[in-house]
């Protein structure tokens, strides 16, 4: 009995893997130009990214850290 049930189940697990792998090739025809065109779209939104995010640390650093000039006015 479990032989059988490991069997039916193996095989319903396994089928639709291998109709996956038997698909070739990309439907949408997709070459070369396509993916310099994604990679390039990559770089765009990591170099507006990398600003952004040291701008970020910058506000939150400043944020947390002591003012010299506070702390000069409170002394006098």
């Amino acid at each position: 009995m479990k032989k059988t049930l490991f069997s039916i189940l193996s095989m319903s697990l396994l089928s639709p893997i291998s109709l996956a792998l038997a698909a070739s090739g990309r439907s949408d025809n997709s070459g070369f130009v396509v993916w310099v065109f994604l990679g390039f779209c990559g770089l765009i939104v990591a170099a507006q990214l990398i600003p952004a995010l040291l701008v970020m640390f910058g506000l939150v650093k400043g944020a947390a850290g002591k003012h010299p000039e506070l702390a000069k006015e409170k002394a006098h």
